[in-house]
């Protein structure tokens, strides 16, 4: 009988690393999806220091261009605001869905995720025919005497921030709502047995319990809110310009891709770190919509 020859230790370790059969098909599309993800980031990093010419320069320009820092003055004041305006109005939300009977909080929780498959381009478009100087706010309040003129909402930052708000507080409630399910109702009645009040109750011990859930809203919010693009446009009329309407203004109208190039890399940046802090406080799976391990 033939003598088989042992395989060295070292060598059936190394079989052990090696991707099992499912790995081996799956890895070509994986190479494929990562090259498509992580080239056009590449393409856009190579852009942003080498036109018009190498060098830091589109850079230099934040420092030096009174117009981009207003531009981006601009883009963090509407987001601050957005993300405040959204993220009380979440809450408020959240907290009356967690304490509804069951029924009334199944059917909140179906309003809220229906809102999620209309368009951001419809309710835009619907809030541009409410609050127009002849829509239905403007005609209703002139109705019963509140004004005596109509209200400009449009082409400004408070028609902007309406249209916003309003595509943003479901982003705010599903977080919000993941961390308050997380907490124990007995931890609330030992503190009314205590003798704490109920505001007392609130401030000193429910509200810490969810305050992973309230810096998860308010990351997830803003970083949305950077990205922004269709609502500054038509709400704002073009006298509320943020970065990403200025990166298409860039791209299409004057050509100017470095710069382009430059603010989208600044946004990149921008957006990872969030998530980064945002990790910190809450599993992004969780927040995303995925189930908790």
């Amino acid at each position: 009988m033939a003598h088989t020859p042992a395989i060295p230790l070292q060598a059936r370790n190394m079989w052990r690393y090696l991707p099992r059969g499912g790995w081996l098909l799956v890895a070509p599309l994986m190479v494929l999806v990562l090259g498509l993800f992580l080239g056009p980031l590449t393409n856009i990093m190579v852009i942003s220091v080498t036109d018009p010419k190498p060098g830091l320069g589109n850079y230099a320009a934040l420092f030096q261009s009174d117009a981009l820092g207003g531009i981006l003055w601009t883009t963090l004041r509407v987001c601050v605001l957005t993300t405040a305006i959204s993220v009380t109005l979440g809450y408020c939300i959240a907290h009356a869905m967690i304490h509804a009977l069951a029924r009334e909080r199944n059917w909140m929780l179906s309003l809220l995720l229906v809102s999620f498959w209309i368009s951001v381009l419809v309710r835009t478009f619907s809030w541009l025919m409410l609050l127009g100087r002849n829509g239905l706010v403007n005609n209703g309040l002139e109705a019963i005497g509140l004004i005596t003129q109509p209200i400009e909402f449009m082409r400004n930052e408070l028609g902007v921030l309406i249209g916003m708000v309003h595509y943003m507080v479901p982003y705010a409630v599903l977080p919000l709502l993941a961390s308050m399910q997380t907490i124990d109702a007995r931890v609330l009645a030992a503190s009314r047995n205590l003798g704490a009040s109920p505001a007392q109750t609130f401030w000193r011990v429910y509200l810490p319990l969810t305050r992973p859930g309230l810096v998860a809203a308010a990351l997830l919010v803003f970083i949305l809110s950077l990205g922004f693009y269709v609502t500054p446009a038509i709400l704002g009329g073009g006298k509320v310009l943020m970065v990403a309407e200025y990166i298409s203004v860039q791209i299409l109208v004057t050509l100017r891709w470095g710069t382009a190039a430059m603010l989208a890399v600044l946004m990149l940046g921008g957006v990872l770190g969030l998530l980064f802090v945002m990790s910190r406080f809450m599993k992004l799976s969780t927040v995303f919509g995925g189930t908790k391990p």
